[in-house]
């Protein structure tokens, strides 16, 4: 658990290796209740090489003085995040 948002990551080490490795992070809501979206890559154990760019969002609430998450929504592809991209504009220009 974390004590600020600055310390929040997507970062990950399995016997000592990064496994997942955060490259962006964007806090889109502070307070009680905040969301990040982070950009990410992972480890193809295989060829011991990063992977393609990832994007999660993640929701963390805030409880004595300790974040925790809560939920999150793991955004599969670059084109998947172009399409949401794509949508939420539309959306937006039309309200």
């Amino acid at each position: 658990m974390s004590a600020t948002i600055e310390e929040l990551t997507v970062s990950y080490q399995e016997d000592g290796v990064q496994v997942t490795k955060e490259t962006g992070k964007e806090i889109l809501s502070k307070g009680a209740w905040t969301t990040i979206l982070f950009r990410y890559q992972s480890l193809d154990k295989g060829t011991g090489q990063f992977g393609k760019d990832m994007y999660t969002i993640r929701r963390y609430q805030k409880r004595q003085g300790e974040y925790t998450m809560k939920s999150k929504f793991n955004i599969s592809s670059t084109e998947q995040a172009t399409k949401i991209v794509e949508i939420l504009s539309k959306w937006i220009i039309e309200a």
